[in-house]
């Protein structure tokens, strides 16, 4: 539940706890299906999070530089941590919450700017171009940028946030995270 708690006051929504699994979504929900809305669904798992990157992670969108430097700053003060997964000099911010689970606070980016406060979901994985099909057949999602290393789908409306493929060779074991185009997100 305390995962649950950080994300909830992270992007300013509201927790629901019927049972085992806290849900975090837009304060007031929405109505399904609602292409902009990405909701977190956190499930309590027995064993703690161990060292290795995970294979998805989320980018918060920010509007401007002090924005930016303001929202690493209270996520700070709720607990998230400084976080490093071979990103070197970068100008975004990667993060830790309470339980270790990385994530990154943009740099302020036009293409970003009504994503919501999710502004991607990505994903790590071997083929982008693969997930990319599959993932946009089965959501039936626009693809906006796609290159041997990089895919970005985004509802077809063209509103909420983005899911990004970004090519891993090894999925399952930690190791540096390469750039991501900037036109996209990185």
């Amino acid at each position: 539940m305390a995962v649950g708690r950080f994300w909830a006051e992270a992007l300013g929504w509201s927790v629901f706890r019927p049972g085992v699994t806290t849900y975090v979504g837009p304060v007031g929900g929405f109505v399904r299906p609602d292409p902009g809305a990405v909701c977190l669904d956190v499930v309590p798992v027995p064993e703690p999070k161990t060292t290795t990157k995970n294979r998805v992670h989320l980018d918060l969108a920010t509007t401007s530089a002090a924005h930016q430097a303001e929202l690493v700053a209270r996520l700070e003060s709720l607990g998230a941590t400084p976080a490093r997964v071979g990103q070197g000099t970068v100008p975004w911010t990667v993060l830790a919450d309470p339980e270790g689970n990385e994530f990154c606070v943009l740099e302020p980016r036009g293409i970003c700017r009504d994503t919501g406060p999710i502004a991607a979901v990505v994903v790590d994985c071997t083929d982008p171009q693969a997930m990319a099909r599959f993932w946009g057949a089965a959501m039936d999602w626009t693809l906006h940028q796609v290159t041997d290393d990089h895919a970005a789908l985004r509802s077809a409306k063209g509103v909420g946030p983005y899911l990004e493929f970004l090519r891993t060779p090894d999925v399952k074991s930690a190791g540096p995270r390469p750039s991501r185009p900037a036109a996209v997100s990185r």
